[in-house]
């Protein structure tokens, strides 16, 4: 038996992740586009399914998985989210402290 790490991915993950992936972006697109919801809810909503995105993206296409070597995909992923961290939390606040500026 092969080790799941040497396991060459199956078409089928491909098309798994391709189909989870147009549903997660059609669904904010349909609720903002086509449903009178709410500005906090629905940015919540896309918040919420665009965390969802990202881990169909890191598991189907990626393949990330914690199997293979435990501590370097561990750290790895954790640096990732902590710069993704920065900077989008670096670029609300400077867009938030603009928008200040700029307004009477």
């Amino acid at each position: 038996m092969t080790p799941v790490h040497l396991r060459r991915p199956h078409v089928s993950d491909y098309i798994n992740g391709f189909l989870l992936a147009i549903i997660l972006t059609v669904v904010p697109f349909g609720v903002v586009a086509f449903t009178d919801v709410e500005r906090g809810p629905a940015l919540l909503l896309i918040a919420g399914l665009a965390v969802v995105q990202v881990a169909v993206h890191l598991r189907y296409f990626l393949h990330y998985s914690t199997k293979r070597v435990p501590l370097e995909a561990t750290i790895a992923l954790g640096l990732a989210v902590f710069m993704s961290a920065v900077l989008i939390g670096g670029a609300i606040w400077i867009m938030t402290d603009l928008h200040h500026r700029m307004m009477p």
